[in-house]
């Protein structure tokens, strides 16, 4: 009877083991899967990901009459500005060895000013050419790269900032390398805003770098991607997003919650613009307004009523881009 009993008991004891174990390999896969899902553009083609993330975008945006006449009005100048302008493509090897990309515009001027210009999650350097030709008309030199993983540049994982907030100390390696008397401008739009802000907490930052213009920066990646999460997938933020780091971690080289620029500007000496539509969307006003409280260097606040995610700029172009000249007329030495 007593072995009838034992033998019972182990074969609960096995049966409930195997289905443990599924349980965690079935988890172990769903975690890769939003990891790929999320950060690696080849899966997320495959997965139409870039479609399904452009119109959510287009459709979580402000469609008011103003904001598509002004946009229309900067592309029809940036596109005459493109024909004549002179450009080079010009790369730098990451410490891991990925080739990134970028678009150089130098001006005629004798000029020591130069601008870092960088673009959001999933995006490409192309998308950022209007500002490029406002700099450009403003005497700056202009950068414009394709952060890893996108556009031109290689990489296995979109950087959410972090990886590429190392990658882009390279183009100020390469800036310095044809100026040493440069005074640099980093100016970065959503993950690219994020990406700025982590620069200007590392102490090796050169001080060359006088400003940082961050135009809709999230806090941290760790919050964004379990709201992604959620919002993408209708899953639960946690335990995903832990597990999701420890994956990334593996996988990538890097984790979510190093991933912070809320940190980073706490160690900020670079004078910050911070800047965000009110009606965003897809990043919450309130993180520009929490990263200036936890900012400890010069810094100013800049909130555009009636615009979306990325639309500062085209809602009140002279409002945006004036405060921008007016903010680094007192950074430039």
């Amino acid at each position: 009877m007593s072995q009838k009993k034992s033998g019972g008991r182990k074969r609960i004891w096995i049966i409930t083991g195997t289905l443990t174990i599924s349980v965690l390999v079935i988890y172990f896969i769903l975690v890769n899967f939003l990891v790929s899902a999320a950060l690696v553009p080849s899966f997320m083609e495959k997965l139409q990901a870039f479609e399904r993330i452009t119109d959510e975008s287009y459709a979580a945006q402000v469609q008011t009459s103003d904001i598509k006449v002004n946009r229309q009005i900067m592309l029809n100048e940036m596109n005459i500005w493109l024909e004549t302008v002179r450009s080079q493509v010009i790369s730098v090897v990451s410490v891991d060895g990925y080739r990134l990309v970028a678009n150089e515009f130098l001006t005629d001027e004798d000029s020591h000013t130069w601008v870092l210009v960088l673009h959001g999650y999933t995006g490409w350097k192309e998308e950022m050419y209007p500002f490029a030709y406002w700099y450009y008309e403003e005497g700056y030199h202009v950068i414009v790269p394709d952060l890893r993983c996108q556009g031109e540049s290689d990489g296995d994982f979109i950087g959410m900032g972090w990886s590429d907030h190392y990658d882009c100390m390279l183009w100020l390696d390469y800036i310095l390398s044809q100026d040493g008397d440069a005074q640099i401008i980093v100016h970065g739009q959503s993950m690219g805003a994020a990406t700025a802000l982590m620069m200007t907490g590392e102490e090796s930052l050169p001080d060359n770098v006088v400003a940082v213009i961050s135009d809709c920066a999230y806090t941290d990646a760790y919050s964004m991607f379990g709201e992604k999460i959620k919002e993408w997938f209708g899953l639960p933020a946690f335990p995903l997003v832990d597990s999701a780091c420890v994956v990334l971690r593996l996988r990538g080289g890097y984790d979510l919650k190093d991933a912070s620029a809320v940190d980073a500007v706490v160690r900020s000496r670079v004078p910050i613009l911070f800047i965000h539509g009110e009606e965003d969307a897809m990043i919450n006003v309130q993180m520009s307004r929490d990263l200036y409280e936890a900012a400890r260097c010069r810094k100013e606040l800049l909130i555009i009523e009636g615009a979306g995610h990325a639309q500062a700029q085209d809602k009140e172009p002279e409002t945006y881009f004036g405060s921008i000249r007016e903010f680094l007329r007192e950074c430039l030495r």
